[in-house]
């Protein structure tokens, strides 16, 4: 499929947004390209840990990688996964008995580096974290906890981070029962947390609804976070990119997708084309569009409508976001090194620091340029309208 991509905000590229010449030609000097290498160089060594978070980053470089051709992105990659990788396949600071599922979503490189090097170092890793997924803690309806210090419960985060690697799995070792689990968590966790009014989703359910930030009757936290909608909904897609045709949960994860898609367009701000922090509280004190959400519901989006999941009346919205995210919160500094501002840091709940769920707490989190979870986000959604405006 291929579509123009508009993105009509006037300026100049040194206050983040697009140059007449780019508006016209948006292979010209992409913005994930651009961002890629800002990111490349302001941290050559992402992390000294193995994280979740900075996986999210190289998820994005590795699309760039892809678009582009350019070794330069898959060394950086490398460089930065291998630090971690031992010789026996194990990694350093991974903990298996911890349960995690954070730690499971930079995984999800070892694919793509094994297939160009065919490393076995890449494939025992693989198996390793997949070991962790077969004996993860469940709810009594079998949904993985998203960490073991976290008894019963299923955050929306955790879908990202372990069913598209699961189904993943399932396709490069022929394990069809991956499929089936990979797919029953995301129908789990929807069940259980789509609100049917608004048609949003709270960031969290707890089974045993012990937990203080439970809803006592339905186990839900207490608000919709937009970066957790954002988890899922990425999560969506790529697991799309594996789950066979024939899957007899495909049409209705596409059917979810759909559905989720168009209870987010109802809440984007009609002013910048963004999504707030707290989705359905635009406009009230504190609250604020916020980066990291924004950019993942615009990638989720994009992808929908190229790989024909999504009508493509959804564009305008991916359209109006991406233009959004450009004008309001890209920053290019004198040096032309690509920023992204106005990220959420982190946002949980309960653990050792007792986080509530509340409105005040989501306001309330430290807000950062360049956060890995932003970075990441931007440069796949960049990708992907980048690959909307391809010729097929």
């Amino acid at each position: 499929m291929s579509v123009t991509i508009s993105v009509s905000v006037e300026g100049t590229t040194d206050s983040g947004r697009l140059s007449n010449q780019e508006e016209q030609n948006p292979g010209i000097d992409s913005w994930s390209v651009r961002m890629a290498d800002s990111c490349m160089k302001r941290r050559p060594i992402l992390s000294d840990r193995w994280s979740y978070d900075w996986g999210v980053a190289i998820k994005g470089i590795e699309q760039v990688w892809l678009d582009t051709g350019d070794k330069k992105y898959l060394e950086y990659i490398q460089r930065n996964i291998e630090q971690f990788v031992e010789p026996d396949g194990n990694i350093r600071t991974y903990h298996l008995q911890d349960y995690n599922l954070d730690q499971i979503n930079t995984g999800k490189l070892f694919f793509r580096l094994y297939q160009e090097t065919g490393d076995e170092r890449y494939q025992q890793a693989i198996h390793l974290l997949m070991r962790q997924l077969k004996s993860q803690p469940r709810t009594s309806e079998g949904g993985f906890w998203h960490k073991k210090i976290y008894p019963y419960q299923m955050w929306l985060d955790g879908i990202y981070m372990a069913s598209p690697f699961y189904a993943q799995y399932a396709d490069r070792f022929d394990e069809p029962g991956g499929f089936d689990d990979a797919a029953h968590q995301i129908l789990l966790i929807e069940r259980h947390t789509r609100d049917p009014k608004t048609g949003l989703y709270y960031h969290a359910w707890d089974e045993s609804k012990m937990q203080k930030w439970a809803n006592p009757q339905t186990g839900c936290s207490p608000h919709f976070w937009g970066r957790a909608m954002g988890w899922y909904a990425m999560a969506i897609v790529d697991v799309l990119d594996f789950l066979p045709a024939s899957h007899r949960a495909r049409d209705r994860i596409v059917t979810i997708f759909e559905r989720m898609i168009h209870s987010l367009a109802l809440v984007q701000d009609t002013d910048t084309g963004l999504w707030y922090q707290v989705l359905d509280r635009g406009g009230c004190e504190g609250n604020y569009t916020e980066a990291s959400a924004s950019c993942m519901f615009v990638y989720a989006m994009a992808k929908g409508i190229r790989k024909g999941y999504l009508d493509p009346k959804y564009l305008e919205a991916a359209q109006r976001g991406y233009a959004g995210i450009i004008e309001h919160l890209v920053e290019v500094d004198e040096h032309g090194q690509v920023n992204l501002t106005r990220i959420c840091a982190v946002a949980g709940l309960g653990g050792e620091q007792q986080r509530d769920g509340s409105y005040e707490y989501y306001i309330g989190e430290p807000v950062e340029a360049n956060n890995h979870k932003g970075v990441g986000a931007f440069l796949l959604t960049g990708a992907e309208m980048e690959r909307l405006s391809k010729p097929a």
